[in-house]
Order: C-alpha cells, then sequence, then structure tokens
C-alpha cells in the first residue's frame, strides 16, 4: 500500500498543517461545558470555535457532519473469550447499524484523499449488551489530554488579519509540547487508501477487556478490510467522490472488515492516545464486520444514534485514557445540541440514486 506524506515537518506552520485535519476530529471529541479547564475554557467558547472554524450548520453532527448510515452485522469466532466475557466476542453474529464520515463540522465539504475519515458502529446483541464504536483511519491521536488540546486549539486558532494561523504560536506550541512531534510525524506519513472500503478504522484510545476471573487486560483495535487496498486517486472533478465510491461499493457486493484486537505490551502506555504500540504485539482476530446496505442519514438508521465510546458491553471496561471522557461529553453535548434542529438541506441524498448497481463507479 502506498505510503503518501501529506506534509514536510519543516516549518512551524507546515507542522501544524500535519495534525490540522487530526485537530478537527479532536476538536468535536472535546467541546464539554467546562470539562477540560473550566476558568479559561467553557462549553460556550468550545462552541463559538467550532461555528467559526466551520459555521453554524443546524441539525447536523458538530463533528463528522458529512455521513451515510450502513447496515450489517458483525460475526465473532470466539478467539478473545479469553480475556473478555463480552457476548459479542463470543461465537455468533448481532446486527449492526453505523455510520461513515469525515471528520470535521462541515456537512457540504469537499471530499479529499486525506482527510481523516471515520467508521462508527453499535453492535446489538439479543442480551441487550450493546458495543458502540467510534473508530478513525488515523494512528494516532495528535495529543495526550484535553490540557493540551486546549493548548493546540489556542496556537492554531486563525489570525483575523490573515485567516491563518500565527506561525509564532504554532512555533511556542512546539517547543512547550515537544513529546508530540513524535505523533505529528506518523499522523503527517500516513498510509492512505482509495476509499472508505478498503481502509483501516483504530480505536485511538485503550480499553479493558475483562475476563470471567476480574483480570483486565488492555487492548486496542482495529477494523481491518478484507478488500484488497487499492492506491489513491484524488478525483478532483468529484465534490462526493469517497461518498460515491462507497455507496456503489456496497451495492455492488457486501464489504466486510476483520475485529483485530491488539494486546498491549508490557512496554506500551495505556493512557495516551497518542503513543503508538509496539508491532510485535500479540493481536487477536475476534471476528468478522460484514457491511451490506448504505442510506442517507436523513431519516436513515443512524440518524438518531450517539456513537458514545463509552456504551460498553459487560466484559468491556473503559481506560483511565482522559479522552474518553471528554468524546463521551462531546457526543452527548452535540446530540442534544442537534435535537429538534432539521437540517435545511439534505447532504448525501442526492447521490444515493446514482449509479444502484455500482457500474459506473470504481470498486476496491
Amino acid at each position: 500500500m502506498a505510503t503518501k506524506p501529506l506534509v514536510p515537518p519543516a516549518s512551524p506552520l507546515r507542522w501544524l498543517g500535519v495534525v490540522a485535519a487530526p485537530t478537527a476530529l479532536a476538536l468535536g471529541f472535546l467541546w464539554a461545558g467546562g470539562w477540560l479547564t473550566p476558568h479559561r475554557l467553557t462549553q460556550a467558547s468550545l462552541l463559538d470555535t467550532l461555528r467559526a472554524v466551520d459555521g453554524p450548520h443546524p441539525g447536523f453532527r458538530r463533528n463528522h457532519a458529512k455521513g451515510v448510515c450502513v447496515t450489517g452485522w458483525f460475526e465473532g469466532n470466539g478467539n478473545a473469550g479469553g480475556i473478555s466475557t463480552a457476548s459479542i466476542l463470543q461465537p455468533g453474529r448481532v446486527p449492526v447499524v453505523g455510520r461513515f464520515a469525515l471528520a470535521g463540522g462541515m456537512p457540504f465539504q469537499a471530499d479529499a484523499p486525506a482527510k481523516v475519515r471515520s467508521l462508527a458502529l453499535r453492535l446489538m446483541p439479543p442480551d441487550g449488551q450493546e458495543w458502540r464504536i467510534g473508530t478513525n483511519d488515523i494512528p494516532v491521536f495528535p495529543v495526550r489530554t484535553p490540557q493540551e488540546f486546549q493548548a493546540l486549539q489556542s496556537a492554531s486558532r486563525p489570525d483575523p488579519a490573515t485567516g491563518k494561523p500565527d506561525p509564532a504560536r504554532v512555533k511556542a506550541f512546539r517547543a512547550a509540547h515537544p513529546w508530540l512531534q513524535a505523533a505529528a510525524q506518523q499522523l503527517s506519513h500516513r498510509s492512505l487508501s482509495s476509499g472508505f472500503t478498503d481502509d483501516t478504522y483504530r480505536s485511538l484510545d485503550s480499553f479493558l477487556f475483562v475476563a470471567k476471573d476480574g483480570t483486565e487486560t488492555a487492548v486496542r483495535w482495529a477494523m481491518v478490510p478484507l478488500q484488497t487496498i487499492a492506491p489513491i486517486d484524488g478525483h478532483a472533478d468529484d465534490h462526493d467522490y469517497l461518498f460515491r465510491q462507497l455507496i456503489d461499493d456496497i451495492h455492488a457486493q457486501p464489504r466486510q472488515w476483520r475485529l483485530m484486537v491488539t494486546v498491549a505490551g508490557r512496554h506500551d502506555i495505556i493512557d495516551d492516545p497518542s503513543q503508538s504500540w509496539a508491532d510485535d504485539d500479540r493481536q487477536i482476530d475476534a471476528g468478522t464486520l460484514t457491511l451490506t446496505t448504505v442510506e442517507s442519514e436523513e431519516g436513515g438508521p443512524c440518524t438518531g444514534i450517539t456513537f458514545d465510546p463509552l456504551v460498553l458491553p459487560q466484559g468491556i471496561a473503559p481506560s483511565g485514557d482522559p479522552i474518553l471522557q471528554a468524546r463521551s461529553a462531546a457526543y452527548m453535548r452535540s446530540f442534544a445540541a442537534r435535537s429538534g434542529e432539521k437540517p435545511p438541506v439534505p447532504t448525501i441524498t442526492p447521490i444515493m440514486t446514482a449509479a444502484p448497481s455500482g457500474a459506473e463507479g470504481k470498486k476496491s
């Protein structure tokens, strides 16, 4: 699979560009009312920042605004049953409602190869122990804590005179947070696939699998595609090419991913999502996700779902990662903010009827 550096890490402003898209992702995670640092950052100021960056879009999610619903099933194979009692991980099939989206609060943004893509899932076993998953196609999170995010946000805010970040503020942020350089390098050199269905989606945060005897095992997970990974193709002439290709792909045939669980090694840092784990950590193939249908979010099955990553079944628990709590709060705030609002115009709906057989689309 081809690897494409997005920007060189030379200048401070370019270094900031490396984390621009993941920072938009982080911004949506972390705007909880007064949760970050109550005396300096409030719900109102963060909401104002979101509006300043992406503009007001009533009725849409405050982050990952451009997206579509998908449905299918997850089939556990029992391989992870020794470290978790979660019924979803035992042999058997459970229904799934999910959502593919782009990071950011702009529902009408143009698709582009390097934009952060997400896959959110709601797994619904018959025992009611549902599991909600939020994954993204970046290797690590750009910061460690909500406080670091606040500093990054301050450094990257546009200067009213130029409309761009102030290089001096960016340089100061780099100097004050040198440990984030490794995460920035990974983000700048992340591999890019052709579209949604041949992409890998990662939990970023760590969780704890709980065994029958109470033993806790720190894990991260990824949805790894069974489809052949194709090289990127810019499609500069198509504003919605990623979603058009996704629709064509799923209309053509079901698409599948392996749920690969990574068990933390002795030297892995559990509660810091900006740190990668060792390449030789134990991997467990825990089951297969199959997606069979794709629908517009306007009235679709995922419309009213908040994909809160702390909705966990028995047998899975949160780690001490502080970003997890902020993500959960942000998802609930976003849902409350958009409840009762109605989107003025549809987003992906106009292209849902195009090429239903997938004959005109490009396959992964």
